[in-house]
């Protein structure tokens, strides 16, 4: 049985999840997250903790178990909590900035990178080079956070783009010197 599947998720104080042919409805303080489940799996709230159940064995069944867990437990996270993702901008006048609903980026092109917010997320800058992307549903959280990194990802040489904070850009090394023949 899978591990993590099996796994009750507790619902916190103030969560409301409701259970219709599996289509799983998750109401808390930041806001409501709905989604469609494989009928073929059982999902049933009981005792303040919503519990996730398959049918047999077989590898299809395996695989929704423990990914339709982490999905419920995903959504109850992000009405209590949120989620959100940090990027940084590194290179010489490289820099963003928030004009109204669009996040404008000076990335060393001839022209400014605009991106601008969708319904549920939202983009914060509190420096010119970090950017902020938070909201309820963590796969737009980082779906955008990707799309933003990808206007000018980091190169390999002197590190310059727009990377995670924390993430580790491998570097290469530049020409070799003169002189070796």
């Amino acid at each position: 049985m899978s591990r993590i599947g099996r796994l009750p998720i507790s619902v916190p104080a103030g969560v409301d999840v409701k259970i219709a042919d599996n289509l799983v409805t998750v109401k808390g303080p930041k806001g409501e997250l709905t989604q469609q489940f494989s009928k073929e799996l059982s999902i049933e709230v009981e005792d303040g903790a919503v519990k996730v159940a398959r049918p047999s064995d077989n590898k299809n069944h395996r695989a929704l178990h423990g990914l339709t867990r982490s999905l419920i437990a995903n959504m109850i996270e992000g009405v209590t909590n949120g989620f959100s993702k940090t990027l940084e901008i590194d290179g010489v006048g490289y820099r963003a900035a928030k004009q109204g609903n669009n996040l404008v980026m000076n990335l060393g092109f001839s022209h400014q990178v605009i991106v601008p917010e969708i319904d549920g997320i939202t983009i914060d800058v509190p420096q010119p080079n970090k950017i902020i992307v938070s909201g309820i549903d963590k796969q737009v959280v980082g779906q955008i956070a990707a799309e933003i990194r990808e206007k000018k990802q980091p190169e390999p040489y002197k590190g310059k783009g727009i990377h995670y904070l924390g993430e580790h850009i491998i570097r290469k090394e530049g020409k070799a010197g003169k002189g070796k023949k």
